[in-house]
């Protein structure tokens, strides 16, 4: 595995979870002469920094080359290919340097976040599952020898239907709901069409590539496509996960979208996609990635034809509506009920995951829990693969774990804030009831929020039924508010932690439904346990009278940790000084915007010039400049300090010409007093 320190992914809205494959139908590749090894790879214009997390497959090592799985891999430094997120998969990768440009390549897609459908659309809603040598089309025997040992012995609706079409050569768009197997119906074809090429391919040939959202898929990718490739000694693959992209690439993915990862593609491909969920961004994809697709839509068997239902029929869906300041409490009464199962608790922002996670460990007694979300680099797939393993649990995290991972044995998926868009909604709760098991998801809502269940109803297909309020929950808040102020960390914790699910929520997709402006301050900080209200624009001018602050002064709380409070002591003692040294000086304005002084100077200017304009607007600058300098001489003069002939003198010598005392309305008697 090989990690590009200093990077991230970029904010991607309109791609979700996408996992490409290309398969070459061509043998021999021209040479890049614009770039050598790796960190070229890709990218043919040059390096670039990227969010790369990728499982290469089927590279075999050569000088110069990037190893393959199991041997020491060297570091990067700058990962290629700026604008594809995140590879999962490439087969038969030796010298990754070349030119892919003139390949031509089969390519499929899982997409996450998806649209409509596309030309030669069928859609085909009770598809048997067989025994996987009734497909059309025999497996390779170690393919199924692989299946056997992963103990899937028949096919699920999805793979029974999508992969004769990929074997067939078309392009392909498959809806089908979570925890259905889509990861199987695009590895297995991948293998298949490599493996029944009649030309072989060559050292510098690329297989096959899969891109993935996040690091967590790739990785859960990387383990499925193992289990086949050590058994074909041909192929072999690599996991490249990477880090943040710098902002230019970042803003050029934004203005241009899809299609800086498709103008480097080859243009004779294969293209699938595959997803729970279909939207208007990935209608887009489709119409620009794929060619004549066919959708597949695939639902479970005793689900109507008429309906779309988005969600597995094994799973209990649920919603709960409380007042902000219960919320909590109810959370935690629950889970304390719950200990020997494994849940899933989704929180809007990284900060709440840092916030109540901890709240979390001191509150809910003899259960693991663990944190993770977007922000965290080096930690993530420790903490990933450590909670893969428990029986029982508690992971708190974000959105980060919504889509596409798989997670042994989930019992329920507890979604504290809504998301931010709907159809992450349906991503969340399919984290559990995969593959025919059952599992719940519960998500808590305030009571202005109700009117998200039937928006859920009606948008994306999911019916939920309520969950009455826990009865004899401890009140808790009290408790956080104590941890707030024993430690700084915790206190500094819950501000950040409001402030960003504020900032947040103004952002919600669903503005008419979660809006700002309906929300209850008081109880929300009051459920967050803050000991004051944070300064921020969006409570700027508001009462809160409902809202009790501590009677301390906040800045006296300490850190538990010695060294951190001995550092802020340091900080404060020089905020002192400096204090202290300025006073008596010209006081400046904190903390107001650059931007807006420099206008206000601007105004102030074209004022003072519309001014001099109004007062002299019929006298020339060079007219303006001689009269002054005939007043300061007349002045020297009435002061006695300069006689009349040098006073007309110094007239005449700077060019001017002869100015009589009375020609300036003054006598040459007058006093200048």
């Amino acid at each position: 595995m090989i990690q590009y320190p200093g990077l991230a992914s970029p904010p991607v809205a309109d791609i979700q979870s996408l996992h490409w494959w290309w398969l070459p139908a061509q043998p021999s590749f021209a040479g890049d002469p614009r770039g050598s090894g790796p960190a070229t790879s890709l990218h043919p214009r040059g390096p670039s920094a990227l969010r790369l997390d990728a499982v290469l497959s089927g590279y075999q090592p050569g000088a110069g080359d990037l190893p393959s799985r199991g041997h020491a891999r060297p570091a990067l430094g700058r990962a290629p290919l700026s604008f594809i997120r995140n590879v999962a998969a490439w087969v038969r990768l030796p010298a990754v340097h070349r030119s892919y440009r003139k390949r031509k390549c089969l390519l499929a897609a899982h997409c996450g976040v998806l649209g409509g459908g596309g030309a030669g659309e069928s859609t085909m809603e009770h598809v048997t599952e067989g025994a996987w040598e009734s497909l059309p089309v025999r497996l390779h025997p170690r393919v199924l020898g692989a299946l056997r040992e992963l103990g899937f012995p028949y096919m699920t609706p999805v793979q029974s239907a999508t992969i004769p079409l990929f074997m067939k050569n078309k392009d392909v768009t498959a809806e089908a709901v979570t925890g259905s197997g889509k990861t199987l119906a695009f590895v297995i074809p991948l293998l298949e069409i490599l493996l029944r090429r009649e030309e072989k391919l060559k050292k510098s040939q690329v297989g096959a590539i899969v891109i993935t959202p996040t690091r967590e898929l790739a990785i859960q990718i990387d383990e499925v496509l193992s289990h086949f490739t050590k058994h074909f000694p041909q192929f072999s693959q690599i996991l490249w996960i990477g880090g943040r992209n710098p902002g230019e690439d970042v803003e050029r993915f934004k203005q241009q979208g899809i299609n800086t990862i498709l103008e480097f593609l080859p243009k004779q491909r294969r293209t699938g996609l595959f997803s729970a969920t279909q939207t208007q961004e990935v209608e887009n994809l489709v119409r620009a990635g794929l060619r004549n697709p066919v959708r597949v839509s695939v639902k479970e068997k005793g689900v109507a034809a008429s309906s779309t239902q988005k969600t597995p029929s094994r799973l209990e869906n649920y919603y709960m509506v409380c007042k902000a300041d219960e919320k909590f409490n109810q959370l935690v009464h629950f889970l304390q009920n719950h200990k020997q199962e494994k849940h899933l608790v989704f929180f809007s922002t990284c900060a709440c995951v840092e916030y109540y996670g901890k709240a979390l460990e001191a509150l809910v007694k003899n259960v693991k829990i663990l944190c993770i979300h977007g922000k965290m680099k080096y930690k993530r797939n420790k903490i990933f693969m450590e909670f893969r393993k428990l029986q029982s649990g508690i992971l708190v995290c974000t959105d980060v774990m919504a889509r596409g991972i798989d997670i042994p044995e989930v019992n329920w998926v507890l979604q504290y804030d809504p998301p931010s868009n709907a159809s992450a909604f349906v991503h969340r709760c399919g984290r559990t009831a995969r593959i025919g098991h059952g599992g719940s998801a519960l998500v808590f809502l305030l009571p202005m929020e109700e009117s998200y269940i039937n928006f859920l109803a009606i948008n994306q297909k999911c019916p939920l039924q309520e969950m009455t309020l826990q009865r004899n929950t401890a009140d808790l808040l009290l408790k956080l508010r104590t941890m707030a102020l024993a430690d700084r960390a915790m206190f500094e914790k819950g501000m950040k932690a409001f402030v960003s699910y504020v900032q947040a929520y103004a952002k919600h997709e669903c503005n008419l439904i979660f809006r700002l402006k309906d929300l209850d301050f008081a109880s929300l900080a009051r459920g967050f346990a803050l000991l004051k209200m944070p300064r921020m624009p969006e409570l700027r001018g508001k009462q809160f009278p409902e809202f009790v602050p501590v009677d301390i002064d906040t800045d006296t709380i300490p850190f538990k940790d010695k060294i951190r409070e001995k550092h802020r002591q340091k900080l404060l003692e020089q905020k002192r000084k400096e204090k202290t040294e300025n006073e008596g000086r010209r006081k400046f304005i904190k903390n107001k915007a650059w931007s807006k002084q420099k206008a206000k100077k601007e105004r102030r200017k074209k004022m003072n010039e519309k001014r001099k304009r109004d007062e002299g607007s019929d006298i020339e600058d060079e007219d303006m400049e001689e009269l002054l300098n005939d007043t300061r001489l007349l002045k020297k003069f009435k002061k006695g300090k300069i006689t009349e002939e040098e006073f007309e003198k110094g007239l005449l010598t700077s060019g001017k010409r002869t100015v009589k005392l009375t020609h300036l309305g003054i006598s040459d008697l007058e006093d200048d007093c």
